[in-house]
């Protein structure tokens, strides 16, 4: 069924600028705590991994670890980087989007295999802006016609979605996001940004033999693996050789975890049978604000501690409608955006990760569709 855009596209439009703009004069110094109790909380969850890891292989701390790797991407990094604490009073320079995670800050704040800068090109200025439609690098029916179009056996299918959930920041989130900013640095001067996504060569970075292979190393690659994988452990030498060892295999099985970890948290949150994906750009503020809305959809929401454990991805909803906007606010103001949407029509999806990620392995292998809106917001046919 098609998601009906709202009755009156101007009204809606103008109750969401408003709320936005109460959400604004609300932002204090409440906010900036809350961002630091979060922080304090991955950081927590990272140490007492750390601490247990020399022990010997086990399972919780991968878990402590893992959690505390995606904390600093899908809340630090992910939410420093939309700028959303810059206008918070007395916000600390290092939680700023021009310092979080830049520079030599990156090994601090934010280390991870995807190059910061990247990351935010690419999700920042495309995927929130070209969020559902074709130049959305994150749009994953369009992104696994491949996979939705072979002839593979249904089992076999499964089995490939596992092992991309299992290794995805690696082969598609540094890969992606470094292409697409190197090509946006290498236009001419007054060349417009392309907003090609498809040709897009996710393994091309992975030849060391080449320009583009050496500098996707050099940025991405070398930096995360020499300090997870070598530095990391060998801090753990003067308790001995098995030490050094068993950190080192809890940060193996630490890294498959946040990958699928973070993959359950964040693809679902823009696939779905009952989401919609789009034929053109939208024609107005209005409806590319109601785009945000039908095109994504929220997990379960209950304080904080549930927030911290869904990488406040819980929210994606009021985060592509605010997304500079302190994560606060979205809890604080959820009601009222939710009251918003039933006002006016729209509607408004949220389930548990777990509903939401059978969803989404449906879309992936091709099992079921996204609605394709037009433009004008009427029904077309789906992606490939």
């Amino acid at each position: 069924m098609s998601a009906a855009a709202p009755r009156d596209l101007s009204a809606w439009d103008r109750d969401i600028s408003a709320l936005r703009a109460e959400m604004e004069a609300a932002i204090g110094p409440e906010d900036l705590a809350h961002l630091q109790k979060l922080e304090r909380w991955g950081r927590l969850c990272t140490a007492l991994g750390y601490a247990t890891a020399w022990i010997a292989p086990n399972p919780l701390s991968p878990l402590l670890i893992a959690h505390g790797s995606t904390v600093r991407w899908a809340i630090m990094g992910h939410h420093c980087g939309h700028r959303a604490y810059d206008r918070v009073p007395g916000v600390p320079e290092r939680y700023r989007g021009r310092s979080f995670g830049i520079g030599r800050r990156r090994f601090v704040d934010w280390l991870d295999w995807i190059e910061p800068e990247a990351w935010r090109w690419e999700h920042n200025a495309i995927h929130h802006a070209r969020t559902g439609d074709p130049g959305d690098p994150d749009l994953l029916q369009q992104n696994l016609g491949w996979l939705r179009r072979s002839s593979m056996p249904r089992p076999l299918k499964h089995a490939t979605v596992a092992l991309l959930a299992c290794t995805w920041k690696l082969i598609y989130n540094a890969p992606n996001t470094f292409q697409i900013l190197r090509r946006h640095l290498a236009r001419r001067p007054g060349e417009p940004a392309s907003d090609r996504v498809d040709d897009i060569r996710y393994l091309a970075p992975f030849n060391p033999f080449t320009e583009l292979g050496r500098a996707f190393y050099l940025a991405c690659v070398v930096p995360y693996a020499a300090a997870r994988f070598v530095v990391v452990p060998l801090l753990f030498a003067p308790l001995g050789p098995l030490a050094v060892l068993n950190v080192l295999a809890n940060s193996v099985a630490a890294e498959a975890v946040a990958n699928v970890e973070t993959f359950l948290l964040i693809t679902p949150n823009h696939a779905g049978d009952d989401l919609s994906c789009f034929e053109g750009r939208p024609t107005s503020r209005g409806e590319f604000s109601w785009r945000q809305v039908v095109g994504t959809v929220n997990y379960a929401t209950d304080g904080d501690f549930v927030g911290f454990l869904h990488g406040f991805t819980n929210y994606h909803i009021e985060h592509h409608l605010f997304p500079d906007l302190p994560l606060l606010k979205y809890r604080q103001y959820q009601d009222r955006v939710r009251a918003l949407c039933e006002a006016h029509g729209v509607p408004y999806r949220q389930g548990s990760v777990w509903s939401r990620a059978r969803r989404m392995v449906d879309i992936m292998i091709g099992a079921t569709s996204m609605h394709a809106e037009s433009a004008n917001g009427r029904a077309g046919a789906a992606n490939a």
